[in-house]
């Protein structure tokens, strides 16, 4: 048989004795590990998406983009904007929250043309004619390090200069 390392006691190492045989410390911290990782399944902590909607006499957008987010997170949001009159150059314009801490992966169909204003970003989706609708995918992938409560990641449409309607919204940012 092999010698004991140095160090060890076979009565208090091997026996247990005079270890406390209560294994409620042990239990709790299962438990806690367990129940986060029950609300994770129950999508506490994100991905779900939800819609959010916003309308004026002019036109009606839907945002379908989950609110609550997880570091590492590939996630897509979708913007529905159905035109109740003409819009001659619509602009759909983003709060810095969407890309703040945030990669923008893809964004189809590709707008006409991408800027900033006043550090928001604004895609111009050009002509929606009276009674159509305009779909835009956009994807995004969240930053593992970043985290955020109640972020502001409003969505403005504007025809032109002239804003018609505003969706707020916030993201929650879990590590």
């Amino acid at each position: 048989m092999a010698d004991v390392p140095d160090g060890l006691v076979l009565k208090r190492h091997r026996d247990l004795e005079g270890v406390r045989k209560v294994p409620w410390p042990r239990r709790i911290i299962i438990g806690l590990l367990l129940a986060f990782l029950v609300l994770g399944l129950l999508n506490v902590f994100g991905q779900h998406p939800v819609t959010s909607n916003a309308s004026a006499p002019a036109a009606t957008l839907k945002l379908y983009a989950p609110a609550h987010l997880r570091g590492g997170l590939l996630f897509s949001a979708r913007f529905h904007i159905t035109a109740n009159r003409d819009l001659k150059n619509a602009i759909l314009i983003l709060d810095p929250g969407w890309a703040e801490g945030m990669a923008i992966n893809t964004i189809e169909p590709s707008p006409l043309g991408q800027g900033s204003s006043d550090g928001k970003l604004t895609l111009q989706l050009g002509h929606i004619a009276k009674g159509r609708t305009f779909l835009l995918f956009m994807q995004f992938q969240v930053n593992p390090t970043n985290l955020a409560w109640h972020r502001p990641a409003n969505v403005t449409l504007a025809d032109g200069s002239t804003p018609i309607l505003r969706i707020h919204r916030t993201f929650d940012i879990y590590p």
